[in-house]
């Protein structure tokens, strides 16, 4: 089959679908994995496999009496691909595993679940940590860090 004859079947199945485009008639052709044929499916078969599109055009178009649009393929929900088993923390609940690590004495999983902090936060609770006659170590410590580390800071800030 020649690419003339192609276009006119293609064409006379959009007329007879009452289609406004050649994408249209995808609609009505059914494919092995379930709903329709998709558009650029069909574009590439007009020059891999001419022959196959014609059959399938004649098969589900053109020789059908009452064509029928096919149901589509049921897709994913956009944004199934999160992941599941990931949870969420409130802020409260993020608190208490971090008061819990610091009774546990382990400084590292302190560090990962506090977030990223600048020089100058690191400061501010300093002071005010201060004011209050509070002794905070790990913060005095992680204001050494910061202070003489600064892209140390600028990277957990980035992260």
């Amino acid at each position: 089959m020649d690419n003339k004859q192609l276009e006119s079947l293609i064409q006379a199945a959009v007329k007879k679908i009452n289609g406004k485009k050649e994408n249209d008639i995808c609609r009505f052709i059914p494919i092995a994995t379930g709903g329709y044929i998709h558009h650029f499916t069909m574009r590439k078969m007009k020059t891999e496999d001419p022959k196959q599109l014609a059959e399938w055009i004649n098969k589900h178009i053109v020789h059908e009496n009452n064509p029928q649009e096919v149901t589509p393929k049921p897709r994913a929900a956009r944004g199934s691909r999160k992941r599941r088993d990931l949870f969420t923390l409130s802020k409260q609940d993020l608190e208490k595993m971090i008061h819990m690590a610091r009774l546990a004495g382990d400084n590292e999983m302190v560090r990962k679940l506090t977030p990223p902090r600048d020089l100058k936060t690191i400061k501010k609770e300093l002071i005010s940590s201060i004011r209050h006659g509070r002794v905070d170590s790990d913060l005095w410590n992680l204001y050494i860090e910061a202070a003489t580390n600064p892209s140390h800071t600028l990277a957990a800030a980035s992260n």
